[in-house]
């Protein structure tokens, strides 16, 4: 698919827009317009103080535009205006509307929270409904989920931080995965274990150094990866008694590791994650079909998932999530509405229900394996998880999306009252600093008053992260002069 964007550079923005409805097409960018019979988006600006806005769609040999003048004068967002009637001739072509209309970005709530703060419910609402063309149905969900994160927003407080650890291993790689994760059954990858915990956890002795030295409040800590219980007992209780000796946890709300392959689920491990404080824990089926869970290369079944989760309830864990996917390879819209039946009554404290995104670099796409159901089919599983969800006593708490995403829809987590993740809303929505440890974790540095978030990156692979740990600390120097300016700011 070719994109012209001609007197404007509203680039980004239109490219994200064509990708709404060619999610897997590769995109062209041109500055001019040479009308061929290959499959084109126009997006055009002409005129000074009167504006001719043109966007124009060749698509399977027919084409169509849509031509609007405007006073330049009158204009408060020329992009708006040129994205919103490229967007109408989009759906009008396709013949598919998108339900969070223009919307692109990864943390629409974000935007909810913001307006339901300055102006009000009613005005957000409308705001959503009638600038941003959101269904009524994603605009509620919205203002649902950003009245939970507010709250959860108050209680971090000032000058707080989440800390994340990432172990990127797991038992096999599914084959939805994007992640840079090893499967640890290979030896290589076995043989990078005991060194990248040796650097993990030296780049936790620094992290904790600099969060005393700027009087920083922890509020909560997430293990993710990869599937941190992918180590043996030994080596988690190595790096939690590390943790445990170097950060102030008196006011930790809240301990997340993630568990989300039940195949690698023990008694021994759980007995030591509680041993220390570890609160709540992820276990994640993604689906009660086994011939899906085939289909995506997991090694484990829905028994397996069943026992582990029981036993995880019997060593007393204060939370436990689920995690599912609507549209993974081979499954129906019936067996995903048992399998959010299957979460409910084994009592899952969380689950989140993601949609399935065909990431460029996981197996789904590059082995071409996706066959993926239609985009009214995850329609009506994200309606009947949402549905059934709220009958059950759950609601939504934080929500995000991500790139080609099937029918260009979101990730919810879903709770009992009182059972918020607080990591998730903090990290996503960017309401406080997070330190994050290990390969491909990204430190994100936040001012006070958030005007300022900086990103700090440490290298993806466990082998280059093991290799280049110098040029690491070297880099994450940059978080002890953020803080020294932050202070001068405040002062």
């Amino acid at each position: 698919m070719n994109l012209y964007y001609i007197n404007h550079n509203f680039r980004y923005e239109a490219e994200k827009l064509l990708r709404l409805f060619f999610p897997l097409e590769k995109i062209v960018e041109y500055t001019e317009f040479n009308e061929t019979n290959e499959d084109y988006l126009l997006t055009r600006i002409d005129g000074e103080e009167s504006l001719t806005l043109t966007a124009g769609l060749s698509l399977n040999g027919e084409a169509k535009s849509k031509i609007k003048e405007i006073k330049k004068s009158e204009c408060d967002d020329l992009e708006l205006e040129l994205l919103l009637l490229a967007y109408d001739l989009l759906c009008e072509m396709c013949g598919f509307t998108p339900k969070w209309g223009i919307l692109t970005g990864v943390r629409p709530s974000k935007l909810i929270v913001k307006r339901l703060s300055q102006y009000g419910e009613e005005n957000a609402r409308d705001w959503f409904l009638n600038t941003y063309k959101v269904s009524p149905e994603k605009t509620e969900l919205a203002i649902n989920v950003a009245k939970t994160e507010l709250k959860i927003i108050e209680r971090a407080g000032e000058k707080s931080f989440s800390l994340y650890i990432s172990i990127p291993f797991c038992p096999t790689r599914c084959s939805y995965c994007s992640f840079v994760s090893h499967s640890i059954n290979s030896e290589k990858a076995k043989s990078l274990v005991t060194d990248y915990i040796e650097k993990l956890i030296d780049e936790l002795t620094f992290t904790a150094q600099i969060a005393k030295e700027n009087g920083l409040r922890l509020t909560s800590v997430y293990w993710g990866g990869g599937t941190p219980t992918t180590l043996s007992e030994n080596e988690l209780d190595r790096i939690l008694t590390h943790i445990e000796s170097t950060f102030d946890l008196s006011e930790c709300l809240e301990y997340t590791v993630e568990a989300g392959r039940p195949d690698t689920i023990t008694k021994e491990k759980l007995d030591t994650l509680k041993k220390h404080n570890v609160g709540r824990i992820s276990i994640n089926p993604q689906t009660f079909s086994d011939s899906v869970l085939n289909a995506i290369g997991r090694k484990h079944t829905t028994a397996q998932t069943e026992e582990k989760f029981l036993l995880a309830k019997e060593v007393g864990f204060d939370v436990i999530n689920m995690d599912l996917i609507a549209g993974l390879p081979t499954d129906t819209v019936e067996d995903f509405k048992n399998s959010v039946n299957r979460a409910i009554d084994l009592g899952a404290d969380n689950i989140t229900v993601h949609t399935l995104a065909l990431k460029r670099s996981s197996s789904i796409v590059t082995e071409n394996e996706s066959d993926s159901v239609t985009d009214r089919d995850i329609w009506e599983m994200l309606a009947y998880a949402g549905k059934a969800l709220t009958e059950n006593g759950y609601h939504p708490y934080y929500m995000y999306r991500q790139s080609k995403s099937l029918g260009n829809l979101e990730n919810v987590g879903w709770c009992k009252k009182g059972k918020e993740c607080f990591y998730n809303v903090l990290m996503m929505e960017e309401y406080q600093s997070i330190f994050s440890v290990g390969a491909g974790a990204v430190t994100k540095l936040r001012s006070e008053d958030g005007s300022i978030i900086e990103r700090i990156f440490n290298f993806k692979y466990p082998f280059e992260y093991i290799s280049r740990f110098d040029e690491i600390i070297d880099k994450k120097e940059r978080m002890k002069s953020f803080y020294s300016e932050e202070l001068e700011v405040r002062s």
